[in-house]
């Protein structure tokens, strides 16, 4: 495959995972990048250390009113930054410290205006509210993009709006790769393979475990997100939440959050691949703010009945010593690499893990 050239929209957590892990991939070679500050492009490649340097300690993710449009709406801010007195290297907040950072009021506008010469774009955007990201892909749509989208969103709900823009992404050339890092991504995959031993699968159970070597500090908007699952919370009430009482939440649990019957896209994208009902998937772990050790091993179980009657259950974990980055962001590479052999071959529309078999 001819080279990748590729954006990342969203500087924080995420979106500096990726650009990190892109420099051990051949093939691959990132080009812009933004936040809600600024934008970084070179056609023939940005100083990924540069970048990563200048912008180290740009996680933001409390609650911002940014307009209609949530344009700005990325997980590495400036007024938040500021407000909660977040490490920031630079003379100024996001990737405008870079020296390849320009400051903009519209960074999704000013990608979208350069993609012509894009092969892909990876959204690592929080999807605070559930039409954020669909709304993204329809921005990149109705400027005619051709080429592929895409994200690690973790919603049921988002994909039957994606499904909803199937046609007008077609019409357009786009290759949407939706739920695309571990779980939902890497695990609906591994759960889709599992279920092949099987004629009928009775259930699918995904059980993971994280520890954030980085701590909160980098991950505000990865732990913002999975407050959402919470028992007595949504994601309007994890949305509205100050620092101060997500870190006090994190104290009351002593940095360990438990999690039972998550609304995880990992369903949907199963039922939509034919591999069983969204009903008999359950996802659930524990993530420990606090350490660098997994609180838990990441297991997929399939449980079904064989051809010839015997009922059994397959099982594949990831081993304890792969991190949140080597299983979220790798993955999201791969199906991005897959989605854009896709694309070259003409198929548009929206594809889930279950449905695509990441590159290499």
């Amino acid at each position: 495959m001819d080279d990748i050239r590729f954006a990342v929209l969203g500087t924080g957590g995420i979106g500096r995972r990726t650009l990190d892990v892109s420099r051990h991939k051949d093939g691959l070679t990132p080009v812009a990048a933004c936040d809600r500050n600024g934008v970084a492009v070179d056609h023939d490649g940005l100083d990924v250390d540069e970048l990563l340097e200048a912008t180290e300690g740009n996680i933001a993710s409390g609650p911002r009113d940014d307009g209609p449009d949530g344009d700005v709406a990325t997980d590495g801010g400036a007024a938040a930054a500021k407000a909660d007195g977040v490490k920031q290297h630079g003379e100024q907040d996001g990737v405008v410290a870079s020296e390849q950072g320009e400051p903009t009021e519209t960074p999704i506008d000013d990608v979208i205006a350069e993609s012509d010469a894009i092969d892909a774009v990876l959204v690592a955007l929080p999807n605070l509210e559930h039409d954020f990201i669909p709304r993204v892909a329809e921005r990149f749509a109705e400027a005619d993009y051709e080429g592929v989208l895409v994200d690690v969103l973790k919603r049921s709900r988002v994909i039957g709006m994606l499904d909803d823009r199937e046609e007008t992404l077609k019409e357009s050339g786009i290759t949407f790769v939706c739920g695309a890092g571990a779980t939902p991504g890497f695990l609906t995959g591994a759960a889709a393979l599992a279920a092949q031993s099987f004629v009928e699968v009775e259930e699918v159970e995904i059980w993971w475990g994280v520890g954030l070597k980085s701590g909160y500090e980098d991950n505000r908007g990865t732990v913002r997100e999975d407050i959402a699952h919470l028992d007595g919370y949504d994601i309007e009430t994890a949305r509205e939440m100050s620092e101060d009482e997500i870190e006090a939440l994190i104290d009351e649990h002593d940095g360990v959050l438990e999690f039972h019957d998550m609304e995880h896209a990992d369903d949907v994208l199963l039922e939509r691949a034919g591999i069983c009902d969204a009903e008999d998937v359950h996802v659930g772990g524990v993530l420990d703010v606090r350490s660098d050790e997994k609180p838990t091993t990441t297991t997929v179980s399939v449980t079904g009945t064989t051809f010839d009657g015997e009922r059994g259950t397959n099982t594949f974990q990831l081993d304890d010593a792969t991190s949140m980055e080597a299983n979220v962001n790798g993955p999201a590479l791969g199906y991005l690499e897959a989605g854009v052999r896709n694309n070259r071959a003409g198929h548009y529309g929206v594809f889930g893990p279950a449905d695509l078999m990441p590159g290499f």
